[in-house]
């Protein structure tokens, strides 16, 4: 691992422990019975014997917003618990929430500007950009000292995400599914103020106890390192509102185009 992942991972570990954020709870519990007594051992057991597990990478915590690119009115917050491979190359769990119960809802992966360049062309429609998330202080990490989340969205500066979505669990004002139902629906980012839901943004920075004209000023110094990105306007006039352009936040030559269609194992 690179020194500078290698410290930013230190960092993460030996701080979120001591500076938990307030929970986010899910809105929804999926039909079943209650564990059995069988059941609760198995658990104990796999969890003192199975060690070696591929989830303990996923420390660094990242709390943002999605709209699905085939549906921009469906919007979700998601909580994603990621592992950074390398220098270039992050790959997240996403859930609704921060607590022991909340639900597994998709994946995302994280690349850099310079992978995203060797992407064939149709390959770049299913990526999208992260400037205005890290810029506007909608991007956050919980628990983290502002000097470790400053240093940790500068990393993420000009990257791109490609993420699924397999369950709509719903939030405080919408009923979502008690199962997974339907077809992996590909996630888009929000590029301009007041595209997102502002209901929905506000619930999650007071569960967080995030004031977001801080964040917003305390990145601004960030500015100058925004280059423009494919997808910036993939989603443009397709909100309630018009959106307001934040400064760094621009289209890169190109177009993504519609979102593709999922490929569902048969």
């Amino acid at each position: 691992m690179p020194r500078s992942a290698l410290l930013l991972s230190l960092i993460v570990t030996v701080a979120t422990p001591a500076l938990a954020a307030d929970a986010v709870e899910t809105p929804t519990h999926p039909p079943g019975a209650e564990a059995s007594s069988k059941t609760q051992v198995l658990k104990a057991g796999s969890a003192v014997l199975q060690s070696e597990s591929p989830l303990k990478p996923m420390h660094v915590h990242l709390s943002g917003f999605h709209a699905m690119k085939n549906d921009p009115a469906h919007q979700m917050a998601a909580e994603h618990y990621c592992s950074q491979v390398n220098e270039d190359f992050a790959q997240c769990a996403l859930f609704d929430g921060n607590t022991r119960s909340a639900n597994l809802t998709g994946i995302e992966y994280i690349i850099s500007e310079k992978l995203f360049k060797q992407l064939p062309a149709q390959e770049r429609q299913y990526w999208h950009p992260h400037n205005y998330e890290i810029l506007s202080g909608q991007l956050v990490a919980p628990g983290l000292p502002d000097v470790a989340e400053k240093a940790l969205m500068k990393g993420k500066m000009n990257s791109y995400g490609k993420t699924w979505h397999v369950w709509n669990t719903g939030d405080a004002t919408k009923k979502g599914d008690p199962l997974p139902y339907g077809d992996p629906a590909l996630a888009w980012s929000f590029n301009r103020d007041g595209e997102a839901d502002a209901g929905m943004v506000q619930r999650r920075d007071r569960a967080l106890e995030i004031d977001p004209v801080k964040k917003r000023r305390g990145r601004a110094d960030l500015t100058p390192l925004a280059r423009p990105q494919q997808g910036v306007d993939a989603l443009h006039g397709k909100f309630a509102g018009p959106g307001q352009p934040v400064p760094g936040v621009l289209e890169a030559a190109g177009s993504t185009g519609p979102a593709p269609r999922p490929t569902v194992p048969r």
